[in-house]
């Protein structure tokens, strides 16, 4: 072929072809939706985020400069699949296109659910959500700390029921509730109100609700973002989760203390109504004085019994005096007359004399010496002849009838001694009455009664006859 033959086919150079191409991938796509699963993101110390989107058959790059991260909508993650909107643009120093995203949404509900169970079992496994961690609100606080926007009806909602049920301090600490950044503020205001000093210049709240209205699954998201969970579950303040409508789930309901189907539901959960709990405070009044009145009829009827069973302690004292004086009174005769008793008592007795025994055990010992001085003579006689007899003597026999004889010789010493004999030796003299029986005491001897003295040496009869300072003569 000739070169030097002049052709039609136009000429560029490598810029004006490269901004040629871009400038009709611009023009010809403008803004795109493109669904796929995120893959290979990277964030760059410079802001940007570098990443592809995929499906089973093709792949294309993507960026997402860092001015567009506060309207992304949803920041990105890797294996989600999710739908990006952008424009198709050329990168000219790798002759590349790609995708230059403008905001970030999971692929529908399902996508988002199977994230949001996913991290709900990671979390589960790690036991944020256990009962055990679950504390009980106080019931009645003095500060209530609010993390919700300031703009809409759930504060509105929140203050008009808690004035309602019983008026309380509201402390409310303004967040985004949907969108960029939404999640990183409700963490922060969580731990903000837990980091608040108790006694300091802001009030401690005794309690915690996170609100938010009703919406769609996407504008829920912040409450289901792992950053908030944690802050939640590490909440030092008892928390209420509030977040869309009765059926609304999301995962702060699962770290928070108490979950409210509604903000309203968590204000009438804070703070009880003054109307019930004065009724009640009136019902347990009534209650408790009705039990105290019963513990006092109780008390009462068991002094009632104890009473009846008590003695009549003046009437028992009127008898023991009356008692007292009795004795009292008996007393000293019962003296003379147990005396008198006596004296008759040892009177019929009668005491031999010792004269008596002596001879008696005098006799005895005689005729038990006679006894035995027979009796070997018998036996002596009778054994004559037999061989050795002869040698037999009555020493021992003898021996022991002196030894009697002195120990009977010393009892009769003894008992002499002992006898009223002696006494009378001294110049005493036994007085008896007619009967024998001794009389001992002068007031019991009556005028011209018989009487017998007895000395040492006889008896002599006597009659008393007359009186000398008040004793018988």
């Amino acid at each position: 072929m000739d070169e030097s033959r002049p052709h039609n086919i136009p000429e560029y150079g490598v810029a004006d072809l490269a901004g040629a191409i871009r400038r009709m991938l611009e023009g010809a796509f403008g803004r795109v939706r493109l669904r796929g699963e995120i893959t290979e993101m990277k964030r760059y110390p410079s802001g940007h985020i570098y990443l592809s989107l995929k499906d089973q058959e093709a792949k294309i790059e993507a960026v997402i400069w860092k001015g567009s991260l506060r309207n992304i909508g949803t920041m990105p993650e890797n294996g989600a699949e999710m739908i990006a909107t952008g424009r198709i643009s050329t990168y000219a120093d790798r002759s590349k296109y790609q995708l230059v995203i403008e905001r970030l949404e999971y692929a529908g509900e399902g996508a988002l659910l199977a994230r949001i169970e996913a991290l709900r079992k990671r979390l589960l496994e790690e036991g944020l959500f256990d009962e055990v961690r679950k504390r009980p609100l106080p019931v009645l606080p003095r500060v209530i700390g609010v993390i919700t926007s300031e703009k809409g009806a759930v504060i509105q909602d929140i203050r008009t029921t808690i004035a309602r049920r019983f008026p309380r301090h509201i402390l409310l600490w303004p967040v985004a509730v949907q969108g960029q950044g939404a999640a990183e503020q409700i963490a922060a205001a969580i731990r903000g109100f837990s980091a608040l000093p108790a006694g300091g210049a802001v009030p401690r709240p005794d309690v915690l609700i996170v609100a938010r209205g009703g919406g769609s699954l996407e504008d829920l998201m912040a409450f289901n973002e792992e950053i908030v969970i944690r802050a939640a579950a590490e909440s030092t303040i008892p928390l209420i989760s509030a977040v869309g409508h009765e059926t609304d789930t999301t995962l702060i309901d699962y770290a928070s203390d108490r979950r409210a189907p509604t903000p309203t539901a968590a204000a009438e959960l804070a703070v009880p109504a003054r109307a019930e709990l004065s009724a009640a405070l009136m019902q347990t009044g009534a209650r408790h004085a009705q039990a105290a009145s019963g513990l006092v009829n109780a008390a009462r009827l068991r002094l009632l019994r104890a009473e009846g069973g008590l003695p009549d302690v003046p009437t028992r004292l009127a008898q023991s005096r009356q008692r007292l004086d009795d004795w009292g009174e008996r007393l000293p005769r019962a003296a003379g007359t147990c005396i008198t008793t006596r004296a008759q008592q040892l009177g019929a007795l009668r005491i031999p004399h010792p004269r008596e025994g002596i001879l008696a055990r005098r006799a005895a010992v005689e005729a038990l010496g006679l006894r035995l001085g027979s009796a070997w003579a018998r036996r002596r006689d009778g054994l004559a002849g037999a061989r050795g007899l002869s040698r037999l003597s009555p020493a021992p026999v003898l021996a022991t009838l002196r030894q009697r004889r002195t120990q009977l010789e010393g009892l009769a010493a003894r008992l002499e001694s002992a006898s009223y004999t002696s006494v009378l030796a001294r110049g005493f003299a036994l007085v008896r009455d007619a009967k024998g029986a001794p009389v001992v005491a002068a007031g019991a001897i009556s005028p011209g009664q018989p009487l017998h003295l007895t000395f040492a040496d006889g008896e002599v009869g006597v009659s008393a006859d007359g009186t000398r300072q008040g004793r018988l003569l």
